[in-house]
């Protein structure tokens, strides 16, 4: 099995059947800490596969890892903490998959399923059934933006705000920690207060962002599962040993009295969830709140900024940047049941404007669901004098950087009240209805450059890249126990034969909260694992680098041993623009010829564990020797099945990428390149055919 595989999500000690830890109460236990390197699909499947009986999937991007997940542990025979495999079953479709749930709850399983987007509005008839019947679930999500003037696979909330009136509640997470934690967390409150639960993520920024996490262990689990309320829930089942009526049809004079009469569980909700937080970070010493606030001046802020999702950790990361007097943060983690006195506990008497920011666009709408909660919890709890202003951010995964979050704090800083614009639009030019705020002209860094190893790598879609990034970002993190790493993958919405951009970071020092990409000059290491990307009017792929920092192109110029003769390929090759940065920017260019490289050892097209072994060379991020060492063990243990001689092909083309000169070629950067992109240049160039 190769590490791509997900991991076996059951340890050893869930071989025992599952039982309540003794004295539960009013003790607490240490317990080991293990941590590891994963996505937000599979840190959620993770604890979902684990507290189930049953799963019901259907394929739908972003979420489709998870399922995929679960499915997998559940062929192995993986058990649960119920000693047991976990049912999976694929349905037709997702009514088919929300259809299935809903029966499987009433029979008393405890049953989950994975969706997102257009799947998820099939699944709105049945989740009126599930609250309005007062089933415990959780429902993971990878939120992502619907298809409306176009299709996009995306993320952002649109398709999640269209649960308010279903009667779930709602919870979100800020990251691949957070998507793990909250999924258990989540577990534990629908059985305590019997409301089903929609646990959301943000789509691929979340959802497909790998992060080194510590998990959650299996006596953790068992300690924070309420074992009485299972129990009530499988005795609530349909049976004809205790039969009870359901899913009747009510007349007007009691209809009303029953709906409401469901009002007690849903006042309950914020109690059970506020406990529950407070258990877990007994057994984990991970500290949530349902309303997150952060504030890093010294006086009182006079600025709230409310958010949810994958924004709160990037806002957070500004404030502490800018040690902001002005300015707080509220960030969302219990969205429903909506709490307008707790969200007035939270805010500061100080506080006289608010920013809430919104990843969703309702049309013909007032405002966005978290502006429109704000508003009437002011109103209800008769907090007067607050003016309120309504965004918009990253729909359809527009990335979110903290010279937006400076954005959104300029506007709010103005002067007079009606000097702020509201509604406002965030990380576009909107020069139609002109709602966007304008961008600082400089890139705020939150990242210390001396702490952070930063790196970009351009692919094409099926060549590797993501793949063996995927593979390098979890040896790295793996590394030793401190190391903090994290990965997100930029895809063209072709995925094979499109583009594909790696953003990787790398700590040993600190802990890494940036979900965002890795922002222009920031970079200490650039690679482009497509020479077609460099020609004029592609791309612009070495503006992440910053100044100093590495270049490395994978051409079949590489294979030219003049020097002279190999400085004239590139200039033909590469884009004018292209070279006058690199000189400029003092960059420490690298060629190699990855193709010619496989196909002399009979792997042809197979560039990325060349690719790879050339990052570890030349970034040293860790001792060259230790990288070697482990990509070794790697290229045994992921191409052992395909035979001995495959297994050598690949060992011997690393001896030879780490040790040949002549397969990694060091460019001497002319002084004239400072001078490339000039008129004639560019004429020149374009004439070239």
């Amino acid at each position: 099995m190769s590490d791509d595989t997900p991991m076996n999500p059951i340890s050893a000690e869930s071989d025992a059947k599952m039982e309540p830890p003794a004295n539960k109460k009013n003790k607490k236990k240490a317990y080991p800490a293990k941590s590891k390197c994963m996505d937000g699909n599979e840190a959620v499947a993770h604890v979902a596969y684990r507290e189930n009986d049953t799963a019901f999937i259907f394929p739908i991007t972003p979420s489709s890892p998870m399922g995929e997940a679960v499915d997998l542990w559940s062929a192995q025979n993986q058990k649960n903490l119920f000693n047991q495999e976990l049912k999976v079953v694929e349905m037709q479709s997702e009514a088919g998959a929300a259809g299935a749930l809903h029966g499987a709850l009433v029979s008393g399983s405890l049953a989950t399923t994975f969706t997102a987007s257009q799947g998820l509005l099939l699944y709105i008839p049945n989740l009126y059934k599930i609250a309005g019947e007062l089933l415990p679930t959780v429902i993971h999500v990878a939120s992502r933006a619907l298809a409306g003037e176009a299709l996009s696979i995306y993320g952002d909330h649109s398709d999640t705000m269209l649960l308010r009136g279903c009667g779930l509640a709602m919870v979100s997470s800020f990251s691949v920690q957070e998507a793990h934690d909250m999924a258990a967390i989540c577990q534990t409150a629908t059985l305590n207060s019997r409301v089903p639960f929609v646990h959301f993520m943000d789509g691929f920024r979340t959802s497909h962002e790998v992060n080194k996490i510590q998990l959650i262990s299996d006596e953790q689990l068992k300690e924070m599962l309420p074992y009485d309320k299972i129990e009530e829930h499988r005795q609530r089942a349909l049976s004809p040993m205790h039969p009870t009526q359901r899913g009747t049809a009510q007349a007007p004079d009691v209809f009303m009295q029953l709906v409401e009469s469901s009002n007690t569980h849903y006042q309950e909700v914020y109690g059970i969830v506020e406990k529950a937080l407070e258990d877990f970070g007994n057994i984990t010493s991970r500290v949530y709140k349902p309303l997150e606030y952060k504030y890093y001046g010294t006086s009182q802020p006079r600025i709230a900024i409310v958010s949810m999702g994958s924004s709160v950790p990037v806002i957070d990361s500004t404030l502490k940047q800018l040690k902001s007097e002005q300015a707080c943060l509220i960030g969302v983690r219990l969205f429903r049941p909506w709490s307008a006195t707790k969200f007035c506990e939270v805010l500061p008497s100080s506080v006289t404007r608010i920013a809430v920011l919104d990843r969703t666009r309702e049309g013909g709408s007032q405002g966005e669901p978290l502006y429109l909660d704000v508003c009437t919890s002011l109103q209800v709890e008769d907090r007067t004098g607050i003016f309120v202003a309504g965004g918009r951010y990253g729909l359809g995964s527009k990335d979110f950087t903290p010279r937006m979050v400076q954005a959104v704090l300029n506007n709010m800083q103005r002067r007079n009240n009606s000097d702020i614009q509201r509604p406002f639009t965030v990380g576009i030019h909107d020069d139609v209805t002109r709602l966007s705020l304008s961008m600082p002209g400089r890139t705020l860094v939150t990242l210390p450059e001396d702490k952070v190893t930063q790196c970009v790598f351009w692919g094409f879609g099926s060549d590797g890249t993501v793949g063996a990034n995927k593979e390098a970002i979890k040896m790295i993190g793996n590394y030793h126990e401190k190391m903090s790493v994290q990965a997100y993958f930029e895809y063209d919405s072709k995925k094979s034969s499109g583009w594909t951009i790696s953003h990787l970071r790398f700590s040993p020092t600190i802990d890494i909260q940036a979900p965002f990409n890795v922002e222009e000059g920031q970079a200490h290491y650039v690679a482009c694992h497509n020479e077609s990307y460099v020609q004029a009017h592609k791309f612009d792929v070495v503006k992440y680098l910053k100044r100093r920092g590495i270049f490395f192109l994978n051409t079949g110029i590489a294979t030219i041993k003049d020097e002279e003769e190999r400085l004239k390929a590139l200039e033909q090759l590469v884009s004018p623009k292209i070279l006058r940065k690199i000189a400029l920017k003092q960059i420490q260019f690298y060629v190699m010829d990855a193709q010619g490289l496989a196909r002399q050892y009979g792997l042809a097209g197979r560039i990325n564990m060349i690719c790879t072994i050339a990052f570890f060379r030349l970034s040293k991020v860790i001792p060259l020797d230790d990288a070697v060492a482990l990509l070794k063990a790697s290229i045994v243990k992921t191409y052992s099945y395909k035979g001995e001689d495959v297994v050598q092909k690949n060992l011997d083309l690393l001896d030879t990428v780490v040790n040949d000169p002549d397969c990694l070629y060091a460019i001497n950067v002319p002084s004239k390149w400072r001078t490339m992109g000039t008129e004639d240049n560019a004429k020149r160039y374009q004439n070239r055919h």
